[in-house]
């Protein structure tokens, strides 16, 4: 089965928005635009024509375009059935568990609570490929807005659990200090201080680190891995359950 085709979109001053399209039904999405000018552009330099937006939360830089881009196309908007009312121009609710077919391909959402109330993350298996907003960001996740640390936790798990090969798309251009971050809290992880020399390469080129493969952020991710022994010690919390490793960490990181 032929892949989704996915087009990056570098807007404002660190989001990336998505363009997902199937050649084979002539569908295309847009995954959290964050305004409509740059997808506009987008599309018509693609020959692309616009029939989805894919929100995964309400925070105006993934929802700021969907109702200029609705009305320019009469596009069908997808979101979180859990925070819908906060959803501009939101025609589909989905929730936990739920399928969505798009493309000749079925995503499978994930609520992802925790950096806001209503989170979702979209995984299209065929293609490998996870939308997961600011849920997770590679090296990092997003800030506890509007949930706790059990709640981001069990999030997390949810993508962690997801195959090595999935491609993370998420929403920003964060992973450089993510990194100088992350060293801070796993300094003994020689794959973590590997990662991070690249990642400065390729934003010294100007180069995207994102999108970033699932099994590197396992393996690197400190977020990812609150219930690793190496971290727990290195932050002063041998023994501790991963819950609170991973509030400390968050909180070290909200800090840094």
């Amino acid at each position: 089965m032929p892949q989704l085709e996915i087009h990056q979109i570098p807007v404002l001053s660190d989001n990336y928005v998505y363009l997902v399209h199937a050649a084979a039904t002539g569908e295309t999405a847009v995954v959290d635009p964050a305004v409509a000018g740059p997808v506009q552009d987008a599309l018509a330099a693609k020959g692309w024509t616009l029939t989805h937006i894919l929100n995964t939360h309400h925070h105006g830089d993934h929802t700021g375009g969907n109702l200029a881009l609705k009305q320019a196309t009469g596009c069908t908007i997808v979101g979180p059935r859990a925070d819908a009312t906060r959803i501009p121009g939101i025609d589909v609710q989905l929730g936990d568990g739920e399928r969505y077919g798009f493309g000749g391909e079925e995503a499978l959402v994930f609520d992802v609570p925790g950096h806001t109330r209503g989170h979702i993350a979209y995984h299209f298996a065929d293609s490998r490929a996870l939308f997961c907003g600011d849920t997770l960001f590679a090296l990092g996740c997003g800030r506890l807005f509007e949930g706790t640390p059990q709640q981001m936790w069990t999030s997390l798990g949810k993508l962690r659990a997801l195959p090595a090969d999935t491609r993370v798309y998420c929403a920003h251009e964060y992973t450089q200090s993510n990194a100088r971050f992350a060293l801070t809290v796993d300094p003994a992880n020689a794959a973590l201080k590997t990662r991070a020399e690249e990642i400065d390469r390729l934003r010294a080129a100007g180069t995207p680190t994102v999108p970033s493969l699932l099994g590197v952020e396992k393996a690197t991710n400190p977020f990812l891995r609150a219930d690793d022994a190496g971290i727990a010690a290195a932050i002063g919390l041998a023994g501790a359950d991963p819950v609170t490793i991973f509030a400390e960490v968050r909180r070290r990181k909200d800090h840094f």
